[in-house]
Formats: structure tokens, sequence, C-alpha cells
């Protein structure tokens, strides 16, 4: 069965798959097992929610997984600065994948901010 896809959904995943080559990199490399495993949850989670969303029960439960990606995202952003500052990511690794993030983080943001519109 194919699921449905839109833009973010497919930013998402592509954003995902560079999380999971980061956890690898962090873990086999690095050695570090703590902020890489929160980054991988939350990266990964991002486009679960989205692709998530397709099959919500209302417009306000399609809102709150949208909702909840948004969050998720916020939240890789923040895993992303964390291990910039501690060294176990260069500045250009950071400047790189932190740019995906953003650009996601205001897909969805401006996708939120429309629905809260159609479901007031």
């Amino acid at each position: 069965m194919l699921i449905t896809s839109d833009l973010i959904t497919e930013k998402a995943k592509h954003f995902a798959i560079r999380i999971i080559k980061l956890y690898q990199h962090l873990t086999e490399k690095k050695k570090e097992f703590i902020l890489s495993k929160q980054v991988l949850r939350s990266g990964t989670s991002i486009g679960a929610n989205r692709t998530e969303a397709v099959y919500a029960f209302s417009g306000k439960d399609f809102l709150h997984k949208n909702e909840i990606a948004l969050g998720e995202c916020a939240e890789t952003l923040y895993w992303l600065e964390l291990l910039n500052i501690a060294g176990y990511i260069t500045t250009k690794q950071f400047t790189s994948i932190s740019a995906d993030c953003e650009e996601i983080l205001k897909l969805l943001t401006a996708s939120v901010k429309s629905l809260k519109g159609k479901t007031r």
C-alpha cells in the first residue's frame, strides 16, 4: 500500500534518512549514545507524525498531529544545537543539517497556522 505524500512529508522523510545516518556516525565514530538517541527519535518522528495525519479522524486530529510534528522538529533543532556545541558535529555539519530542519520547521509552522484558521 502506498501512502499519500506531500512536500513536507517528503522533506521530512529525506531529513529522517540524514538523521539516521547522523545517528550511525555518532554512535560508531564518536561513541556518543545519549544525545544521538534523542535526535534519532525526534528527527524521525517528524515524518511519522505527518504520515499518521493522513489517517486522522477529523480536522482537529489532523491539526494535532501536525502540531506534534512541529514540536518534534523544534526539538530536533535543539538536539542538533547541543551536538554542535558539545563538539560531536562540526559547524559545517550542523549548518547543513540544521538548514534542512529549519526549512521543515518553517513549512510546518505555515501549515499549522493555516490549519488553525480552518478549524475555528
